[in-house]
């Protein structure tokens, strides 16, 4: 650092940080274009409301399905060579999917769209720390997360106007040109790792069980209230159980049990986002929806109202990063989550009759609740461990990250299931659809606040 407090990086660095920006823009980008663009996949394919909202949930499956492992690969193999392929697998099937022939098509090429996206988001943290000195890694993670809220906030906009204008498949097309040039930044700039003699110590029984757990708790909670479904969810919580305590056990774990147990910082920051995206993530899918359904917007019109959010987040998360180098994070992610868990309860109270200034309020509450929440979260999590454990400790934050987002997919998916049934949502009578918001985000709201006492009671970081 010179004089004028200005700080210095090597291109290394700076490169670094771009990739990383671009790679964390890519994902939520996508994700928040296709949910704008839901309505008029649903027109085209004519899908009942569960098959509809597995279009997101097919993605987030398969990337929680592979972060674990990704991460633990990425650790000795070399997180550069899996985050190269995760872009090229990523940009390949987006592609494809462009030119899906019907709703189960799409679901599928999703699928293998997350494992793409998996590799990508399991390294993209432990490339980025692993190039920077401890009392700036609360800034750069700060910026990529800032990316994060970026592609959030453009995705709605863009995806909206293109699904307006040129259809929803222009969206994953759009999408393919962003993933190409992050290739060839990645191919000619990143760089190679440094050769390791690590053998894979991967066991196919803590993999067959974890997986066999994830699938039959999310599809068992999609396919309820019938009896197939409560049973598929008690076997997902007896196989997770028993995955858990198998780990304890394992000599060559999946993810290292004993890591959450010793190290309660690392435990609780985990918790606490795994709380703020099951809380939060559906907040884009409901009001997508709602603003098209009962406000009769279009996917332009809903998505410029669904910008305020991530605009907030975008701009708030940066400083927030930049303060969690000087203040402890607990006090600010506590603080983001509050806000958060208010916003989410002053959503319980919409109705037809809503005005447009309720909403974007609520929105601004809420972006402010995650911008302050997510970087100083993240910068806690990467710095509670040592060097040779960011990559399994991205992977595990990763996958708090999306396990959150498919428990917040999942409880939206239990409760239109509940009160809808399997039908198509816009034709669904609008009385029932609000009855229906209201108890998602109470449901959400009361996850939140319970989320304040973890991310209150992880401790104290040492500088």
């Amino acid at each position: 650092m010179t004089s004028s407090n200005k700080i210095t990086w090597t291109n290394y660095q700076k490169t670094t940080l771009a990739l990383a920006i671009i790679s964390a823009f890519l994902n939520p980008f996508l994700l928040s274009s296709i949910n704008v663009a839901l309505p008029s996949i649903n027109q085209d394919f004519n899908l009942k409301a569960i098959t509809l909202s597995w279009i997101i949930t097919s993605f987030l499956l398969s990337s929680a399905i592979f972060l674990l492992p990704l991460g633990k690969i990425a650790d000795t193999i070399g997180i550069k060579k899996i985050f190269s392929l995760g872009i090229i697998v990523f940009t390949t099937t987006t592609f494809l999917c462009g030119f899906s022939f019907s709703g189960h098509h799409l679901i599928a090429l999703r699928f293998l769209q997350g494992i793409g996206g998996a590799m990508t988001m399991t390294t993209s943290p432990a490339i980025l720390v692993s190039a920077f000195s401890q009392k700036h890694r609360g800034r750069v993670l700060g910026i990529s997360t800032s990316a994060v809220y970026i592609g959030l906030a453009t995705g709605p906009f863009i995806g909206g106007f293109l699904t307006q204008h040129l259809g929803w498949r222009s969206v994953f097309f759009i999408t393919t040109v962003i993933g190409i040039f992050s290739i060839i930044i990645t191919l000619k700039y990143l760089g190679k790792d440094t050769p390791t003699n690590q053998k894979i110590n991967i066991r196919p029984t803590s993999v067959l069980l974890y997986v066999s757990a994830l699938v039959l708790l999310v599809y068992g909670a999609s396919i309820i209230p019938k009896t197939q479904g409560w049973g598929l969810l008690i076997g997902g919580f007896v196989l997770l159980i028993t995955y858990i305590l198998y780990e304890k056990n394992n000599t060559t774990p999946l993810i290292d049990i004993a890591l959450f147990a010793r190290n309660k910082l690392f435990a609780f920051s985990n918790v606490a986002a795994l709380i703020n995206y099951s809380a939060t993530y559906a907040i884009v899918f409901i009001l997508s929806f709602y603003l098209q359904k009962i406000k009769l917007f279009t996917p332009q019109e809903a998505g410029m109202i669904l910008l305020i959010q991530p605009i907030l987040m975008a701009s708030i998360s940066p400083i927030a990063g930049r303060l969690s180098d000087k203040i402890q994070a607990r006090f600010l992610s506590s603080l983001g989550m509050s806000f958060c868990a208010l916003g989410l309860f002053l959503f319980s109270f919409l109705n037809e009759s809503s005005s447009l200034v309720f909403i974007a309020l609520t929105l601004v509450i809420v972006g402010i609740g995650f911008g302050f929440f997510s970087s100083p979260n993240m910068n806690t999590i990467m710095s509670s461990v040592q060097k040779n454990q960011y990559g399994i400790a991205s992977g595990v934050s990763a996958s708090m990250r999306v396990l959150g987002q498919i428990v917040s997919m999942t409880i939206v998916t239990f409760f239109i299931a509940y009160y809808l049934g399997d039908v198509n949502i816009m034709e669904v009578n609008n009385h029932i659809f609000i009855k229906t918001i209201h108890v998602v985000f109470m449901v959400f709201g009361i996850i939140a606040s319970a989320g304040i006492y973890f991310s209150l009671a992880r401790g104290k970081l040492q500088k």
